[in-house]
């Protein structure tokens, strides 16, 4: 017997079906090439030919002649079929043994692997020679039950149905109660100039007593040391810190678990820092029953949150509609096929139905009319017309005759057909689709990956300038009192220097955080 060796072979510049069929039709006339078969969405073809006649190099020249790239594939492991089982009724490591070793002498099979404690069954094997049915057999006859892993095919893993939940009520919280913040922050800003003026002008008209006398309410101390528009922000501060920022905290917090900083550290470090100093003034405020109302930031976090969540929440969108896109596509695939043994002149001797993961390379498949093909594959016996605007978006069906190929997925309309599967399981095109869409959505853009090592860089660079901007501000103070006295602004002259300096400091360096998160805006 002649010996058959098996060789894969990259192409490239392939468009459509009549590339394949042109490939196909142009090596199978070559002397010691036995078969080809060629799949057009990888862009692979596997080609079984005699070495004593001629080489894979030799090979790929010859497709080269037909005006395509090729390049011979040096890991041949690439055609290996995959099987996951669950095994029902092991006991005891013997019965993993016998399955093993049996297995193993199985002609065809590569490397198996059963695992006792999940019941579970890994085999590799070669798609020629052997095929899924044929191992779950062989398993069956040793006494066992087996049943194929399911496979989730409801794509649920690229589903962001929750995550645009969640980041969409933090925006919301945030947005409810930033607007208020906002609205009294700008009304303070206004009220504090017109202040200014009315102090410059002595001769102040009555509108601008009454804008005093607004201001003054939300000035008025409810406790000493404590304004109606601290206490105010405060708590519509709150609700944001927790609500709106939960998702934060956790994340921030398994990355700081894993010793890393990610934009969330940020957005924490400085949101809580803003807050819990905020607090701490008003607190100490209240014990010196300060007369004049501590400068707080409690308008920065809720604004923080706003912008960051709702970059969030965009994000999830977008994502959302490219899942929603594949998860269509998953949709499409059948999930059973009807596998029929036909008897010489195609005589049908029997059929049964089996999950299409069960399909093996050579089964001759039925499709009823209105069915969809489970598997790609070429028509042996019938005429039918098929839809397959799905893969090629032609809206007119297209005729099927013995010899044609059909593409796993479409639809059969009128009549019955007989094909012979070609290609199975992970190989089909619908399959190479839906894997080359999710690549595509996992793979990240060079730019986003620098921006990934950037920002990891990033978090720890601003914590440093800000501990800097504290303790430099700090060291100045305690040098040269006047530069702070010229900087910080109404502050009371009944603290002491020292608390003034260490005071103004920390304003200095939270300003730093909180000015470096947007930035985080930026990077993204």
């Amino acid at each position: 017997a002649k010996t058959i060796s098996k060789c894969y072979v990259q192409v490239t510049g392939m468009t459509c079906a009549s590339c394949v069929a042109n490939i196909e039709r142009n090596l199978r006339r070559e002397d010691g090439i036995h078969s080809i078969l060629v799949a057009l969405m990888a862009g692979k073809a596997e080609v079984r030919y005699n070495p004593a006649v001629i080489h894979p190099s030799a090979i790929a020249e010859l497709i080269r002649e037909l005006g395509f790239g090729a390049t011979v594939m040096e890991n041949c492991g690439e055609g290996d079929g995959i099987l996951e089982l669950v095994v029902r009724g092991m006991t005891c490591a013997s019965c993993v043994h016998k399955i093993e070793s049996t297995l193993m002498k199985t002609n065809g099979v590569l490397y198996c692997s059963v695992a006792l404690a999940t019941n579970k069954a890994h085999i590799k094997y070669d798609p020629e020679t052997v095929g899924p049915r044929d191992v779950m057999q062989v398993i069956k006859d040793l006494g066992f039950t087996t049943s194929l892993v399911k496979k989730d095919r409801s794509a649920s893993h690229l589903d962001h149905k929750q995550e645009i939940r969640q980041w969409k009520r933090s925006f919301v919280v945030s947005f409810v109660f930033c607007v208020p913040v906002m609205g009294l922050m700008i009304y303070m800003m206004v009220m504090d100039s017109q202040l200014s003026d009315a102090h410059t002008h002595q001769n102040t008209s009555s509108e601008e007593r009454e804008a005093l006398h607004s201001s003054m309410v939300l000035e008025y101390q409810l406790l000493p040391g404590l304004s109606v528009m601290n206490f105010v922000s405060f708590l519509l501060c709150v609700p944001v810190q927790v609500f709106g920022g939960w998702h934060f905290y956790i994340q921030a917090y398994r990355a700081l678990k894993h010793s890393t900083a990610n934009m969330d550290v940020l957005v924490v470090l400085a949101t809580s820092i803003a807050f819990l100093y905020s607090l701490v003034i008003l607190l100490v405020a209240m014990a010196e029953k300060a007369k004049v109302n501590p400068v707080t930031f409690f308008d920065t976090p809720p604004m923080l949150f706003v912008f960051i969540s709702l970059g969030r929440w965009l994000e999830h969108v977008a994502k959302g509609k490219t899942s929603e896109a594949l998860a269509r596509l998953i949709s499409l695939q059948a999930t059973e096929a009807t596998i029929v043994t036909l008897g010489p002149d195609n005589i049908l001797l029997s059929e049964e139905q089996v999950d299409v993961e069960l399909v093996q390379r050579g089964d001759i498949v039925r499709v009823v009319p209105g069915g969809k093909f489970p598997v790609d594959g070429r028509v042996i016996e019938g005429h039918s017309m098929v839809d397959e605007s799905l893969i090629t978006g032609e809206a007119m069906p297209v005729t099927k005759k013995p010899g044609n190929t059909v593409i796993a997925g479409s639809i059969n309309q009128n009549g019955s057909l007989l094909i012979s599967a070609t290609h199975v399981g992970a190989d089909t095109t619908l399959s190479q689709i839906v894997k080359l869409v999710e690549e595509a959505q996992t793979s990240k853009a060079p730019i986003q990956q620098f921006a990934d090592k950037l920002s990891g860089y990033f978090v720890p660079f601003i914590v440093a300038v800000s501990v800097v901007t504290l303790l430099a501000w700090i060291i100045i103070g305690f040098v040269d009192f006047e530069i702070v006295e010229k900087y910080f602004l109404g502050y009371s002259r009944s603290l002491s220097s020292a608390e003034v300096i260490v005071r103004f400091a920390f304003q200095a360096s939270i300003t730093v955080l909180c000015i470096a998160c947007p930035c985080s805006l930026g990077l993204a």
